[in-house]
């Protein structure tokens, strides 16, 4: 009988797995979609995961706070990433697809993030007609320049809940929140996030952005500073994240018969505010919007270049 120390001598030992290796093996684990290990560079790894569910996202969400990898949204185009972390980018997947009317209510579609903008554009949601119809919705809906809706006109996506995972793993439903109707804040981690936003926009640099034709930052502050008729929605917040924020669970959409389509721009940040005094004020308002939603970094920050 070869003892274990003899073996050990004619094998060699087994070599330490690296950190990106612990994470994909974990990973592969416990997701019932795929995983591609793009492999390790400079000591980064980089991977794709194709979710089979809502399950595969937590998971992920878990082992990128655990492994210190950043979570990124498949889709978005994004210049570069985090230099020196590493990063999985995750696809929604054609398993949370669903696209469907909500029961007794038919102008009102409950959609998954993996659903494709064209089955919307298939299903009479008009406000989608202009987009790529092959982006999923997850990505389209983060997307800076596709959401770029005048200052204070968020309600023109049609967007009326969304269901997130949040950076710490909480989850909750954001909506319409006013004297009228106020979603109720499920958990602990939404109940501080939801008054930081609104005294953020409350301040003086928030309302000085708001007199811009186009709000002139990353994060949709201006959704809680709607025009005139509209009530503040919550969910609005997350439209053209850029996946910085939060993970999109599902969302509600209301179907808009005559929208008014946003501009395309070419150049988001330049059309959308020129440098000065406002650009910057802008860039502060987002470092603490981001602060508030994802302090540990577990989704890309900047992310989608302005």
């Amino acid at each position: 009988m070869v003892s274990s120390s003899r073996r050990a001598f004619f094998t060699g030992r087994r070599p330490v797995q690296s950190v990106w290796g612990q994470f994909s093996q974990r990973l592969q684990r416990v997701i019932a979609g795929t995983f591609h290990d793009d492999g390790e560079y400079d000591g980064c790894g980089r991977g794709r995961l194709c979710a089979g569910g809502p399950a595969d996202v937590r998971h992920a969400r878990e082992l990128c706070a655990g492994y210190g990898v950043v979570l990124v949204l498949d889709g978005i185009d994004y210049p570069s990433f985090p230099v020196g972390q590493s990063v999985l980018r995750v696809d929604p997947g054609r398993a949370q697809g669903q696209c469907q009317t909500m029961p007794d209510a038919p102008h009102l579609w409950f959609v998954q993030p993996g659903c494709l903008v064209g089955e919307l554009q298939q299903a009479g949601l008009k406000q989608f007609d202009d987009f790529p119809g092959y982006l999923s919705v997850a990505a389209c809906v983060a997307d800076r320049t596709l959401m770029n809706w005048p200052t204070g006109q968020t309600w023109r996506s049609g967007l009326m809940l969304a269901s997130v995972l949040l950076a710490d793993g909480s989850t909750g439903v954001l909506g319409a929140f006013g004297a009228g109707n106020r979603q109720p804040l499920e958990n602990l981690t939404l109940q501080n996030l939801v008054p930081g936003l609104f005294r953020l926009a409350a301040d003086a640099p928030a309302r000085d952005c708001a007199k811009a034709g186009y709000w002139p930052g990353r994060y949709r502050l201006d959704a809680l500073m709607p025009e005139a008729g509209r009530v503040v929605n919550l969910s609005h917040v997350l439209l053209g994240h850029g996946g910085d924020l939060a993970w999109i669970d599902w969302m509600v959409f209301e179907s808009i018969p005559d929208p008014v389509t946003p501009p395309v721009l070419q150049d988001w940040g330049r059309q959308a505010g020129q440098p000065g005094d406002l650009w910057y004020t802008a860039q502060g308002i987002d470092v603490q919007v981001k602060g508030l939603f994802d302090p540990g970094g577990i989704f890309p920050h900047p992310g989608q270049d302005l």
